[in-house]
């Protein structure tokens, strides 16, 4: 049935945080209230619950199609204004849309920055159709791929036009995937296994449970190019128990696809039998590297393997097993469709296709970000995230999460792809990418994403186990003024065995933030060592507070706030700290109006 208009509402985890199903509700109640003026009206316009829009930062989003008016910040309330004025009336609503308040309004998409430089390949169905609505996505040419692989392509065929495409895995590392299928496919016939790593664990990203929320059959479906050319007839997606709305859209997904006949037995009357199951994982970050990952799914406590044999000799079951994370299987559908030529002509001559990022931190536009490979740095911050907030400066952005490392201003205009990130002693990772500006402390940092690792160690390894303890210790030591100099030269030693040593990609790259960051930014370790200061105000042992009595008017703020109670003073009298009872935590800083309290 066709619709004079759509409205598209968000449906991805960030907007249904912000009230998004209270504003899909609010639409379809209102509509009914809308028949009494137009009636049938309900009849020309759908409303449909999407993945995610991406520009997260600005939702709440809504979007109306043809005209393509893109609301942002929408609100339950605004529900009735869009329905009267806009669905029934016709007069764009100016005031939800982009940029409005510097006058500018823009109505679609085409003139946001935020789009502008983008390519949307793995995304181009999230935030444009139902992902609980198989048609929707056999509309969008879903299924097409397969089908074609099926009836007319052998499974050689298909290992070689992914070969050929140059694609990459997504997941961390970047080893070839067109390599692993044919490690896999040239494993003597017998029990083999396709499984899709979802076990998404670095803080602050959210690509692949985005591409699960929104698309979840064009993950099905790379999955069973993949099963037809490794000869595998079962699939597993190990995702992560945390994310409860991409495993409720997984699970409508399958089933879907299993009642018209696209999973299971002979699909398309071809003779391919492929099936998919779910696992879900605990939350254990080392189960995203895959060989403790299989462990998980078999039943057994997730830890890491000695390599080789590789999975895709002897993996699940001691079966040959190809695992591929969610981004990696999103392209596969895309690339058989348009041809390996297609995938090779965007990004870089050596990195192909795009990359999907999770933007997030210090900067104007946070959000779901996918470009071509080759994109910068600066791009990527400055174009597409609109830059540092507030009037601050750029100190640093995180590519790979806590496996990644701390990439300086210097070099902003460095092209994404994995060499040159390796290069600057970082990753890309799954796609995690954390912008820092110069109210962060870099020892601070360091801690947070070396203490993620530490907890997350599955202690299996001395390297890892006692290394990342020990760096840890370092680095507390630091933030605590206790530091020597000769602990710096011992960080470094600890880190490169870490890396060299450790048993796995947890364990091997969990000292890339504590590395890249003495690497850049070594001025600020001597400056916590030696000073026993902080800059950014961030390591409590190094910060102190006073109060400059002449700016003092003993308005009695600072006292009343204090936990405490540190601050003597009486009313309109200059007030001072007690420096043995501070606490140092900066309340009294914060609410202070006459600028009469200064931190050192």
């Amino acid at each position: 049935m066709a619709f004079k208009q759509y409205v598209l509402i968000c449906g991805g985890t960030a907007c249904n945080s912000g009230r998004a199903d209270e504003i899909a509700e609010e639409l379809k109640k209102e509509l009914v209230e809308a028949e009494l003026q137009v009636p049938g009206i309900s009849k020309d316009i759908q409303l449909i619950r999407t993945g995610c829009l991406g520009f997260c930062e600005k939702g709440p989003i809504v979007k109306v199609l043809p005209e393509n008016t893109f609301y942002v910040e929408v609100k339950p309330e605004d529900a009735k204004e869009i329905v009267n004025e806009h669905l029934v009336k016709g007069r764009v609503i100016d005031r939800l849309l982009y940029n409005h308040e510097q006058g500018k309004s823009l109505t679609g998409t085409v003139g946001i920055p935020f789009y502008q430089k983008q390519v949307r390949v793995v995304l181009r169905n999230c935030g444009f159709i139902d992902p609980e609505q198989i048609s929707d996505y056999i509309g969008r040419d879903g299924y097409a791929a397969i089908e074609k692989v099926l009836t007319s392509m052998k499974p050689e065929d298909v290992v070689d036009v992914i070969t050929k495409s140059g694609l990459r895995g997504r997941g961390g590392a970047g080893f070839p995937t067109g390599l692993k299928w044919k490690f896999a496919a040239s494993q003597p016939k017998g029990k083999k296994y396709m499984v899709c790593n979802a076990d998404e664990g670095d803080p602050g990203a959210y690509m692949n449970r985005s591409t699960l929320e929104g698309d979840p059959h064009a993950v099905l479906e790379g999955m069973m190019i993949a099963g037809y050319a490794i000869g595998a007839d079962q699939g597993y997606i190990y995702v992560r128990a945390e994310y409860p709305l991409a495993i409720q859209r997984l699970q409508v997904a399958i089933r879907q696809a299993r009642e018209l006949g696209l999973l299971g037995k002979d699909i398309l009357g071809t003779g391919f039998d492929f099936d998919i199951e779910l696992r879900l994982g605990a939350g254990a970050f080392v189960c995203g590297e895959e060989t403790a990952l299989l462990q998980s799914i078999e039943g057994e406590r997730g830890m890491p393997r000695p390599r080789p044999p590789f999975p895709a000799v002897k993996g699940l079951w001691q079966c040959p097993t190809v695992i591929n994370n969610v981004e990696t299987l999103a392209n596969i559908a895309n690339i058989i469709r348009n041809g390996w030529e297609w995938f090779a002509g965007i990004g870089t001559a050596d990195t192909h296709g795009t990359k999907v990022f999770a933007l997030t931190g210090k900067v104007c536009n946070s959000g779901l970000v996918e470009v071509p490979m080759g994109t910068t740095l600066r791009e990527i911050i400055y174009d597409i995230g609109g830059g540092i907030p507030d009037g601050h400066e750029l100190k640093a952005v995180q590519t790979g999460g806590p496996s990644g490392g701390m990439i300086p201003p210097d070099y902003l205009d460095t092209p994404i792809d994995y060499g040159s990130l390796a290069k600057l002693g970082s990753i890309m990772g799954s796609g995690g990418m954390i912008v820092m500006d110069d109210t962060d402390c870099i020892i601070d940092i360091a801690k947070f994403y070396l203490g993620f690792t530490v907890d997350e160690s599955c202690g299996k390894c001395m390297p890892c186990r006692i290394g990342g303890r020990k760096l840890l210790t370092y680095l507390n030591n630091i933030s605590e003024g206790k530091a020597k100099m000769g602990d710096l030269d011992s960080m470094k030693k600890i880190c490169d065995a870490m890396n060299r040593a450790s048993l796995c990609g947890l364990g091997q790259t969990a000292s890339n933030p504590v590395a890249s960051s003495m690497r850049y930014f070594m001025d600020e370790y001597v400056e916590h060592v030696k000073e026993k200061k902080c800059r950014a105000h961030k390591c409590r042992k190094l910060t102190s507070f006073s109060i400059i009595a002449d700016k003092c008017k003993g308005c009695t703020l600072c006292a009343k706030n204090c936990p405490a109670g540190a601050i003597i003073g009486t009313v309109r009298q200059p007030h001072s700290i007690d420096q043995d009872k501070c606490v140092k935590c900066g309340v009294c800083f914060t609410n202070c109006r006459f600028g009469a309290i200064v931190r050192s």
